[in-house]
């Protein structure tokens, strides 16, 4: 018996294992090594140049560190935004309100959609539809060239990003705030508690695991930003709206310095690593300090 659980086990977690290596793993030791050479993905001849390209992308020669600059600002701003605001619609539409239903389904579309339908609808948006307002309406909301100059470029961006994010942060939080037990509000609401006192005084701190969820989550989307940012500004104007992700993709690509796009790759999976690793061990420590 204990036999067959043992060959059970094997057989259901090695397939994944030697899916995550033959996928993952080896994929990345592959772009680690070819970061330290000349190769341009095309030629069958390459040299080791050892830390070259590293030392490119650091010394500030590169357009990765404006890259960076420009995705770690985006996900900061949307990640905190979207959160914020999936979790207001969740605390609203937790309540019995009219309509609620088409209200979550509207909320929650966006996220449905890929980034790159997103993003050519709110370009027509923004290159069409308010400047058309714009000529019926003296609104000054309305005569910003939305997509023209790099603030307004990344106000778009993180617009049309927390508008997609925010429908699953409302879903996650919704869930989690049915499943507040009904005691702990009862009691809050006989001692005179608000509902905003009980809200950030109760029901947050209780469903702080469905928030780490959802900051880890809108995390991820931000860093690895691409087909938004492609049909929205394709980095434009002026190379402002650059992600990191449409950077490595250039210099493969368009380039074709695979070995210095490598290079990027292995600094953007680290990097990506240590924020996503530092953000849970902080909202670990929320987690159990309310727990306490």
């Amino acid at each position: 018996m204990k036999k067959r659980n043992y060959l059970n086990d094997c057989f259901f977690l090695g397939i994944p294992i030697l899916l995550f290596i033959l996928v993952l793993f080896i994929p990345l030791l592959m772009s680690i090594y070819y970061s330290f050479t000349n190769w341009d993905g095309i030629s069958k001849s390459y040299k080791f140049i050892g830390l070259d390209n590293y030392r490119t992308i650091l010394s500030g020669n590169s357009k990765f560190l404006n890259s960076f600059t420009f995705t770690a600002g985006m996900s900061l701003v949307s990640t905190a935004f979207t959160v914020v605001f999936g979790v207001l619609l969740a605390a609203v539409l937790v309540e019995k309100i009219p309509g609620k239903n088409i209200i979550k389904l509207a909320y929650f579309i966006p996220n449905t959609l890929g980034g790159v339908v997103l993003g050519y609808v709110w370009k027509f948006i923004f290159l069409i539809g308010i400047p058309y307002l714009g000529t019926r309406v003296s609104w000054g909301i309305f005569q910003i060239a939305w997509l023209g100059t790099p603030w307004s470029a990344f106000i778009s961006i993180a617009l049309v990003s927390i508008w997609q994010g925010v429908g699953y942060v409302m879903v996650i939080m919704i869930a989690a705030f049915v499943g507040v037990p009904y005691d702990l509000t009862e009691s809050a609401i006989l001692e005179g508690a608000s509902e905003r006192r009980i809200l950030f005084s109760i029901k947050i701190p209780y469903c702080m695991p469905y928030l780490t969820v959802c900051l880890f989550w809108m995390l991820a989307q931000t860093f690895k930003m691409f087909d938004l940012n492609v049909a929205l500004t394709n980095g434009g104007p002026y190379g402002s709206t650059i992600s990191m992700a449409l950077q490595i993709y250039r210099a493969a690509f368009n380039s074709n310095r695979y070995s210095f796009a490598n290079a990027e790759a292995v600094i953007f999976f680290f990097i990506l690593a240590s924020v996503t690793g530092l953000q849970l061990f902080f909202s670990r420590r929320k987690e159990a300090l309310y727990a306490a």
